[in-house]
């Protein structure tokens, strides 16, 4: 008896491998459509939009302290991008902020957006603004635990058009309190 169940079960398996394995063609399958382009907010961009752009706002407490002068930049519409060119004010901070005046401080990033996406998008977008500066500023040398991180997304934007929504695309860099 034994066997023959054996023999019944190997006969099972072979039939259902060669039913797997026949070589029939695959169905007509079309190429698939591209995806739709991300059209919720693309019809706000401007050209002059350059998602290499960055706006670092850093509050006049840090500047004088770290001997920073004004800097002029600008995130782009619907991006995060920190510039290369704000590498040298990312040093100064980082230096500032652990062999310098501002010695085991603590700075926070406020990432900010214009309001012309979803707040949820938005909320995330000022996120990841803030995130990408402290990711700038411990590439030069910040140690982690001397940055936090935030965003307020839409939440103080003041903008009506490009030149003022550009103002809303920023990270504020304050001094956090003192513990």
């Amino acid at each position: 008896m034994q066997k023959a169940t054996s023999t019944l079960c190997l006969l099972f398996a072979t039939s259902f491998l060669a039913a797997c394995s026949k070589n029939t063609p695959p169905a007509e399958v079309a190429d698939p459509e591209p995806a739709p382009a991300d059209t919720s907010n693309s019809n706000s961009e401007k050209p002059g939009d350059d998602p290499a752009q960055s706006d670092i706002n850093i509050s006049d407490e840090i500047k004088r302290a770290c001997g920073l002068s004004e800097t002029e930049a600008r995130f782009a519409y619907n991006s995060a991008n920190v510039r290369d060119s704000d590498r040298a004010v990312m040093k100064k901070l980082a230096e500032c902020f652990t062999t310098g005046p501002l010695k085991g401080r603590t700075m926070r990033l406020v990432g900010h957006a214009d309001p012309r996406g979803e707040a949820e998008y938005n909320m995330v977008l000022g996120g990841r603004r803030a995130d990408n500066v402290a990711g700038a500023l411990k590439r030069e040398g910040l140690p982690q635990n001397q940055v936090t991180t935030t965003s307020r997304g839409e939440l103080d934007a003041r903008g009506t058009d490009e030149d003022s929504w550009a103002k809303d695309r920023r990270v504020d860099i304050h001094l956090a309190a003192a513990e």
